[in-house]
């Protein structure tokens, strides 16, 4: 996943626009599959939080949609291996 600077206007536009494109129904399966590989309840909860603001970044802070992002990335990279 690439570096992100949660300073630089460029790469928050990015960041949003990466988290507004995953649906509701994209989100659950995130969860479902963290819940399965056995993630923390804080990673969960952040996850859930994210399938209810889905689509609408605006309201997340930066800190917690690179939080997510990190998560998706992460999740993305165990179900290829």
């Amino acid at each position: 996943m690439p570096e992100y600077d949660l300073q630089d206007p460029t790469d928050l536009d990015i960041m949003r626009g990466q988290f507004d494109m995953l649906t509701a129904d994209e989100w659950q399966e995130y969860i479902e599959l963290a819940e399965s590989k056995g993630l923390s309840y804080k990673n969960i909860k952040i996850l859930k939080t994210a399938q209810k603001k889905a689509g609408i970044a605006k309201f997340l802070s930066p800190k917690v949609i690179l939080w997510v992002l990190n998560l998706v990335e992460q999740l993305d990279s165990d179900e290829e291996e």
